[in-house]
């Protein structure tokens, strides 16, 4: 019998498949589908001070083994998800949720995870800092070390929970951002948030996106991802989260080998939304095959 059990920031997970965020909602759909307590835990939508329309349509555009997607973080604000989402989901999900944060000022961030850390069911607030910095001239908070530290040392001051950073894999050193996250305090990293990229409708010769630009995300980024994870898990010694393409069991115990101690499926969950559940029935059967007897075991056998 094999075990699949993993430990995150200090709480065990049954498993360590995640739906990533902006990928499951608050869970409520899916759990029409099935029982999403099979789930080691998953990433809540990225939710915000204030409630958000989101960006123009189209916000989606196909590509080969990937998609891009620029929705805007659309939520209904923090207020709306903790008086109507978090006690809709309790009724459907029985283990802590992680809390995925969004921001676009340090009073921001600081505002919601403080509200969120209050909430019994949020064991994890996921901090995206992939935001642009309204007061830094637009750039993201995540690719600039010092932005990301001001950010981590923000919430850590007004949070109990484990506080983890994610970082956008559109910098040039990856490991200076997640160091500087360490350095101020994080409990760990979540990596990688969408690539930048962008297609061109060859009809009309605009860009396919409103938004022109989009992130990429599924198959195409797997390998990005995973050097980007083994990078940081090389280089803190605090855990580590990997994302990035990841739509398979065998993805899930390559990212494992790379450091992370638990992974996130994001946009497999929107080709297939039995998605996360087909990985975790999967992974014995993989483990079997490759003589793992412990999931546990393999985290970080790469480094």
């Amino acid at each position: 019998m094999v075990d699949l059990c993993t430990t995150l920031c200090g709480i065990e997970l049954d498993n360590p498949v995640i739906p990533a965020s902006g990928t499951f909602g608050y869970g409520r759909e899916f759990a029409d589908l099935y029982d999403i307590n099979m789930l080691g835990t998953f990433s809540f939508k990225g939710t915000t001070k204030d409630p958000r329309f989101g960006n123009p349509t189209p916000r989606i555009a196909e590509t080969s083994s990937g998609m891009l997607n620029a929705v805007g973080l659309q939520n209904p604000g923090v207020d709306k998800v903790i008086s109507e989402e978090l006690p809709a989901l309790a009724k459907v999900f029985h283990k802590p949720v992680m809390a995925n944060v969004s921001g676009f000022s340090v009073e921001d961030y600081v505002y919601t995870c403080e509200k969120l850390d209050k909430e019994p069911q949020v064991g994890w607030l996921e901090v995206n800092i992939s935001c642009p910095n309204v007061h830094g001239g637009g750039m993201s908070f995540g690719t600039d070390p010092k932005a990301a530290a001001e950010v981590t040392a923000a919430v850590k001051k007004v949070t109990t929970k484990p506080v983890i950073m994610k970082l956008t894999p559109n910098v040039t050193d990856i490991v200076s951002v997640a160091t500087a996250c360490e350095d101020a305090g994080a409990d760990g990293i979540s990596l990688i948030n969408t690539l930048l990229g962008m297609r061109i409708d060859l009809k009309t010769r605009r860009p396919l996106l409103a938004n022109n630009t989009g992130g990429l995300s599924g198959p195409a980024v797997f390998p990005v991802a995973l050097r980007m994870v083994w990078q940081v898990a090389k280089a803190v010694k605090i855990p580590v989260v990997g994302m990035g393409g990841v739509s398979t069991a065998k993805d899930v115990i390559e990212m494992m080998m790379a450091g992370a101690c638990a992974v996130e499926v994001g946009a497999a969950n929107l080709v297939d939304p039995f998605a996360c559940r087909k990985i975790i029935e999967a992974l014995p059967a993989e483990m079997e095959k490759l003589g793992i007897e412990r999931l546990s075991d393999i985290i970080g056998a790469a480094l």
